[in-house]
């Protein structure tokens, strides 16, 4: 056999055996030994099994350690990361194609202050507005309120109105993995921060998912390393970022922007180059991985139905 499965989307772990000595290809850093995959396997399928089960599954019951099954959060990433429309995934295709495309030259100043990658941002929604998406750049705010503090974000929204005369929008965030980062992270939480998409597209409803397996994920991780949960990492900030009041702008600001001139930020370069980087080698990976997950999807199409068979002879 070429190669063996190691997580249940396959974006996780791929083992590819070559010849007599053998290799191992790693989606992300870190991995597991020879004798670890037997027991890796059986825990994907058990999650394959039982992927409804709700938050209060994720974390372990040993009372000596309390701490969250890093390895079962890291499953749910990638239960989540599949499961997509065909909408979801049209737009998901486009942004990482026009991700690619943007080069130094199309990033503007837009602002007089740190940018943020504020132009990688208008660049992005001016091309998908070009391709015929209703794409905005949104720009939140909220005040401090309990333990959350205040604070803004800047992402991409884009809203396709459905022939019922309803709207769906979608959540494009063009550095997911950052809003993660914590101090001193455990190997298995690593793994979880690079098993994230690098552009995150999506609803609402599946990024409160990402989050909440990411905030268990964090406090688990530096309670194993003694140390307090901030409360920017906190699940309640998180969402703050992504579900607070926001407002919708197609351009630039003209008034804080009087230059053509191609962004002077350096660090803006930089941060394209890196993000660009990051999202070839995740396509690529996935495209080595698409026999597999659609397999996985198979499978969980089939789970799903079963339990709504279930349901009905109840």
């Amino acid at each position: 056999m070429d190669c063996r499965v190691c997580s249940a989307s396959g974006d996780l772990w791929l083992r590819v055996a070559g010849g007599g000595g053998g290799g191992q290809y790693m989606a992300q850093r870190g991995g597991f030994s020879h004798e670890s995959e037997h027991d890796l396997a059986v825990m994907v399928s058990d999650f394959l099994e039982n992927e409804s089960a709700g938050a209060e599954s994720w974390c372990s019951s040993d009372s000596d350690s309390g701490f969250c099954d890093l390895a079962h959060l890291a499953n749910k990433i990638s239960y989540n990361k599949l499961s997509m429309d065909q909408h979801e995934s049209e737009v998901v295709s486009a942004v990482n194609s026009l991700m690619l495309s943007i080069n130094e030259t199309d990033l503007h100043l837009v602002k007089s202050v740190p940018c943020n990658a504020s132009c990688i941002r208008f660049s992005l929604v001016k091309l998908l507005r070009l391709s015929g998406y209703d794409a905005a750049v949104c720009a939140s705010r909220w005040q401090a309120s309990g333990k959350v503090p205040g604070g803004d974000h800047e992402y991409i929204d884009v809203v396709n109105c459905n022939d019922t005369g309803s709207s769906e929008r979608l959540i494009i965030d063009i550095d997911f993995r950052s809003h993660f980062e914590i101090a001193r992270a455990v190997e298995s939480y690593d793994r979880i921060l690079n098993s994230l998409p690098v552009v995150y597209v999506g609803s609402l409803t599946k990024l409160k998912q990402f989050l909440q397996v990411m905030a268990e994920a964090a406090r688990s991780s530096l309670k194993q390393n003694s140390m307090p949960l901030p409360p920017w990492r906190s699940l309640a900030y998180l969402q703050a970022k992504w579900h607070s009041p926001y407002q919708r702008q197609f351009n630039p600001d003209e008034q804080k922007s009087n230059t053509t001139l191609p962004c002077e930020h350096e660090q803006c370069n930089g941060h394209l180059k890196r993000l660009q980087s990051l999202l070839q080698s995740e396509i690529e990976v996935e495209r080595l991985l698409k026999p597999i997950n659609g397999e996985n999807n198979r499978r969980l199409k089939k789970l799903e139905r079963r339990r709504l068979s279930s349901f009905r002879h109840l």
